[in-house]
């Protein structure tokens, strides 16, 4: 790993305290909801285990659950979103050298970072709403605030990355 753990378990309390304290007091119309706290997942280094990369993903959702008072939604949602991670990083042609640093926009590149953070928010913001709907008959409603929450979410981490990474 580049970071040391203690760097990694202040990303977790932060992106908790931001989540909890900041972002889920944040809600427009009904449709946008951010969830900044996915940003922990997307930044974990590439070649972490994928066991402790589920792990991680749980733990980041059930402590948001907690405080949220949700029944395991975020878990379940953080885990699918842990799961889809390798994959994406595999199918994005990865060098070896590539894989031993964190997934950041300085360190991979804009274009790279932008699909790789887009696709992933998107898929756990679905992953979540729908659990939390648990009916497909407001498909098109789910799937407009899965988009536009998706994507409020993603200018949140995209700008985030500038705050973390300064030089």
């Amino acid at each position: 790993m580049n970071k040391s753990i203690f760097w990694y378990i202040g990303l977790f309390v932060t992106s908790v305290l931001v989540q909890v304290l900041f972002m889920d007091q944040i809600q427009f119309c009904g449709l946008v909801n951010p969830f900044f706290y996915v940003l922990f997942i997307l930044l974990l280094p590439i070649n972490i285990p994928r066991y402790l990369l589920l792990i991680l993903g749980f733990l980041i959702g059930i402590t948001i659950d907690i405080f949220a008072s949700t029944p395991g939604i975020h878990a379940s949602a953080s885990v699918f979103m842990a799961f889809l991670r390798p994959f994406l990083i595999n199918a994005g042609n990865i060098d070896d050298q590539e894989r031993m640093v964190t997934p950041t926009v300085m360190n991979m590149g804009i274009g790279w970072f932008v699909r790789y953070a887009l696709i992933l928010i998107f898929f756990h913001h679905l992953f979540l709403f729908f659990i939390e709907m648990f009916t497909f008959s407001g498909f098109i409603n789910t799937l407009l605030r899965s988009t536009l929450s998706g994507l409020f979410t993603f200018v949140l981490v995209f700008l985030s990355q500038f705050i973390i990474y300064r030089k």
